[in-house]
């Protein structure tokens, strides 16, 4: 698979990542250890570079377990990854059903037990990428930013991003310590964030998009008769898969098909080539637990979208009406 920088911090990544939150957290059922295992390996055999975690994906039994699972399945091929993980984050009420509401903790104290914590379920010596998780309101960006040069300084992480941040908090951040990339959430259906762009190309700072397939929904995998389990499944609350979104989303769905034709590509793919075509500074990590998709995703490389196309994809999304999609799991304030 190509590859491509992250901004201008000499950060090099597959131009598509493995979002590997769903493995542990979020999609009913923890997948099976062996066949996680597997799927991991197979995805550094394709290309794949960029595996995406955070200590805050796990299970009822253990709340750490996405990066335990990265930890023991990537070890060794160490050398050849970049290891993404995030601090910042604890649920306050992880025993409920559908969206959770997430507690931010970015204290100076927090990250230094949280990076420890994270080095060695991932049993490395160093982190790429560490992502603030979301914004904490009682902490001061430039602190964040000042204990993040530290950890640098200290080799134990190499590079740091915000997920989920405004464009003022990143540049206050970035003034203290530069930030290597944004991850934001970013997809057809959900296009909001598109007015950090220009803050991000002034900066030389990139976007890791996460749920780029609008959770799954971009994929032509599911229909108005698809049910999930409340108990394990968010995607038994997210507004884009309620029965009636299917007939709201007809035109996008049809639009997606009709480029996916033209192209000799799946709807997963000109969905994802439609962000990287954007920006040479993207790079989604769609998540997957079946080694089909990975190949799938990572065939999204290939295809090339115009401007034109670009264009004219953009107008349509601006002026038809679509769904609501899930923005992400609330933080208490």
């Amino acid at each position: 698979m190509e590859s491509r920088m992250l901004g201008l911090s000499g950060l090099r990544s597959s131009a598509i990542g493995l979002g590997c939150m769903g493995m542990s957290h979020a999609y009913g059922e923890p997948g099976d250890r062996r066949e996680m295992t597997d799927l991991l390996a197979a995805a550094v055999d394709m290309g794949y570079t960029m595996f995406d975690t955070a200590e805050a994906y796990g299970t009822d039994n253990n709340p750490h377990d996405n990066e335990e699972l990265l930890g023991e399945a990537l070890k060794p091929y160490r050398g050849r990854i970049v290891l993404a993980t995030k601090f910042g984050l604890t649920i306050d009420n992880e025993n409920e059903t559908g969206s959770h509401v997430l507690v931010p903790d970015s204290s100076p104290r927090a990250i230094r037990e949280a990076v420890e914590g994270s080095l060695r379920r991932l049993r490395t010596d160093y982190i790429d990428l560490y992502y603030q998780h979301r914004i904490d309101p009682k902490i001061e960006p430039e602190i964040v930013a000042e204990v993040m040069g530290e950890l640098i300084k200290e080799g134990k992480i190499l590079h740091w991003g915000i997920s989920e941040t405004t464009e003022d908090y990143l540049r206050r951040a970035h003034k203290v310590c530069p930030v290597t990339a944004v991850q934001n959430r970013y997809s057809m259906m959900a296009r909001w964030n598109e007015n950090l762009f220009p803050a991000l190309e002034e900066l030389g700072i990139g976007l890791v998009a996460f749920s780029p397939l609008a959770n799954g929904l971009l994929t032509n995998q599911y229909s108005a008769s698809s049910t999930f389990d409340a108990k394990t499944d968010y995607r038994a609350s997210m507004p884009q898969f309620q029965a009636d979104s299917f007939e709201r989303n007809k035109r996008l769905f049809e639009l997606i098909d009709r480029l996916a034709e033209k192209h000799h590509a799946t709807p997963s793919q000109i969905s994802l080539a439609w962000m990287l075509c954007k920006k040479s500074w993207i790079v989604p990590i769609p998540g997957t637990r079946r080694i089909s998709r990975l190949k799938e995703n990572a065939g999204a490389v290939d295809i090339r979208l115009s401007v034109e196309e670009l264009g004219y994809i953009d107008k349509a999304l601006s002026e038809m009406p679509m769904s609501e999609v899930f923005g992400g799991s609330k933080v208490k304030s």
